[in-house]
């Protein structure tokens, strides 16, 4: 790298952040992988989980351990008590205007399954489904299976070169015909950040319903339901600095009570008898079985530790991850981004000529850097930008400058070897 640039990033790129302060909470970070010091730029794909997230589910199981609802016994009682006080983090912190309507899941793709299976049911043959041509797999399976069993047609919003959805597509596409608005906040392949806010507003203008993936979304920035106006929002925990295993759907109380339940069993029902079984309210009617009690408590504190962490700092410690990058990148031979959209979160996916993605990962895991291959679950953005897949570095803001340097210097150290 050039002094000339040197002086340039350093300039730009100064905030009073201190991310070595924070690195000190996330105790993996503090481990060396193939004898180099872990850089760890998989966060997309999940991020690593400060130590109060690790506390917690351990405290859980050594002090409260049992199942929730109905208990007659104090660790039932704590047990439920923290379940619940977790779901009312959650509320607050996609500011929901009730907690009955944070639905548990498993994750993203469970939740938006739930969605699309309730709605399924209410499609008629010609009715048709948008979604974007950026949209990961669990955003288009569930809504192609709807498809298929109502005779509904499953519409594409198309992309340009950059990554954005095309000026004026959706505007094309949207029509009384329209019944779903399924669009991720978040490109996880590319990081683009979709509008989806005036979105919303358009489809529900003509009577559509909206569901958001915000899996990408919420690590970056903070998202306001109530804000959005959005029917349904999904995320995940473990992508949000949270435990695996759970996930939020959020929906809109009257949208959640015309959904049909996803599963049967347990916790949600109100009656049974062999004539008939009768649905349990909100937000019970959908959490079928023993839920994921230490997962959601592990999840009620991550979403505590990002709460007392200082959000638009964080936001421009990325920005400037992903400015410094965007800049190294072009000093790599060969090497092409895909995804420059003007509004993007800090993900920088790519390919380098004369190198397989799998070969990238597999030389820079060699020194000690974690990055992502392969095609993302996303290929039809694949088949977009015509690559087999693309290595992909997912930053987060408890990485550093220092790391970026890293990942380029041994990208221009492959580069040298092998092409």
């Amino acid at each position: 790298m050039t002094q000339v640039a040197t002086a340039t990033i350093t300039q730009a790129m100064i905030t009073p952040f201190d991310v070595q302060k924070i690195r000190e909470d996330f105790p993996i970070l503090a481990q060396q992988v193939n004898g180099r010091p872990l850089v760890y730029l998989d966060n997309g794909a999940s991020a690593q989980k400060p130590l109060s997230v690790i506390e917690s589910m351990n405290r859980y199981y050594r002090t409260d351990n049992a199942n929730v609802h109905r208990g007659a016994h104090t660790l039932g009682d704590r047990a439920t008590a923290d379940f619940e006080g977790a779901r009312e983090k959650v509320r607050a912190f996609l500011n929901a205007r009730e907690s009955r309507e944070i639905i548990w899941t498993k994750g993203t793709t469970e939740a938006i399954n739930v969605v699309a299976s309730g709605l399924a049911q209410s499609l008629q043959p010609g009715d048709e489904i948008l979604v974007s041509h950026m949209e990961h797999h669990a955003n288009i399976v569930p809504w192609q299976m709807a498809a298929e069993r109502s005779g509904a047609v499953l519409k594409v919003i198309p992309l340009d070169e950059r990554g954005q959805l095309l000026e004026g597509a959706f505007e094309t596409l949207l029509s009384s015909r329209t019944k779903i608005l399924a669009i991720t906040y978040v490109s996880n392949v590319l990081g683009t950040i979709n509008p989806v806010r005036e979105m919303i507003a358009q489809a529900k203008a003509i009577g559509a319903l909206t569901l958001v993936d915000a899996a990408q979304a919420l690590p970056h920035f903070n998202v306001d339901v109530q804000q959005l106006n959005c029917d349904f929002l999904a995320f995940s925990s473990h992508k949000l600095f949270g435990p695996t295993g759970i996930g939020v759907l959020y929906g809109k109380a009257n949208c959640l009570e015309a959904l049909p339940p996803y599963q049967g069993g347990g916790e949600m029902i109100e009656r049974v008898t062999f004539a008939k079984t009768t649905w349990n309210e909100l937000p019970y009617k959908f959490e079928a079985g023993t839920p994921a009690i230490a997962e959601a408590v592990g999840l009620g504190a991550a979403l505590d530790y990002l709460n007392a962490l200082d959000r638009p700092a964080i936001e421009l410690h990325e920005q400037n991850l992903l400015k410094r990058a965007q800049l190294l990148a072009r000093e790599v031979p060969g090497m092409h981004l895909i995804g420059t959209a003007e509004q993007k979160v800090p993900v920088v996916s790519f390919k380098i000529e004369g190198l397989h993605p799998s070969d990238i990962g597999t030389l820079l895991d060699q020194q000690g850097i974690a990055i992502r291959t392969g095609h993302h679950c996303a290929m039809p953005l694949m088949d977009f930008f015509a690559v087999p897949g693309t290595a992909r570095a997912s930053f987060a803001f408890y990485n550093t400058q220092e790391e970026v340097e890293q990942l380029f210097t041994a990208l221009q150290k492959i580069q040298r070897m092998c092409c």
